[in-house]
């Protein structure tokens, strides 16, 4: 597969892996058991975001990118959004860890791992070892935009532009 573009079918075979939020996990130390998620399956009848970074923890991804998301989650759903997804290169355990850090203890955003960058690799999006910084929005398993940044920084791929397309 290369890039996806508006009007392309979701792939099929596409999975993540997380810790699925839990009163038991909800500690930001607690770890939880991972698990994959199926995401051709799970985001076929959605309108969904996926939104790609570098690196959980890290200053750009950290202070520009999902800050951003965080805080107009309410006008994502508004515009018809069912689910967030961030993904990165990170385990599980850090994508969780991340979201709990981030005040997010539900499945209001859920923080994946794209295992290995399996899913990153399959469309030429990456940065050497890790996820590169892109945003798709699916909707009902038909890709509506698809952005990788071109360049540093936080443009094509945040909350801005993905709301400006919904």
């Amino acid at each position: 597969m290369s890039e996806l573009k508006a009007g392309d079918s979701f792939p099929e075979g596409v999975s993540f892996t997380y810790v699925p939020p839990s009163p038991d996990t909800s500690d930001i130390t607690a770890c939880g058991i991972p698990v994959k998620y199926n995401a051709s399956e799970e985001i076929k009848d959605k309108k969904v975001v996926i939104v790609a970074v570098p690196g959980a923890f890290t200053p750009t991804c950290q202070n520009q990118h999902i800050t951003g998301y965080i805080s107009k989650l309410s006008e994502l759903k508004s515009k018809g959004v069912d689910q967030l997804i961030v993904i990165a290169f990170n385990d599980a355990w850090v994508m969780s860890a991340w979201g709990k850090a981030n005040g997010i203890k539900d499945d209001s955003i859920l923080f994946m791992s794209d295992d290995g960058n399996a899913f990153s690799q399959t469309l030429g999006w990456t940065m050497g070892a890790r996820t590169a910084r892109y945003a798709i929005v699916v909707e009902n398993g038909k890709v509506v935009y698809a952005e990788k940044e071109p360049a540093k920084g936080v443009t094509v791929s945040g909350a801005d532009a993905v709301l400006a397309k919904l």
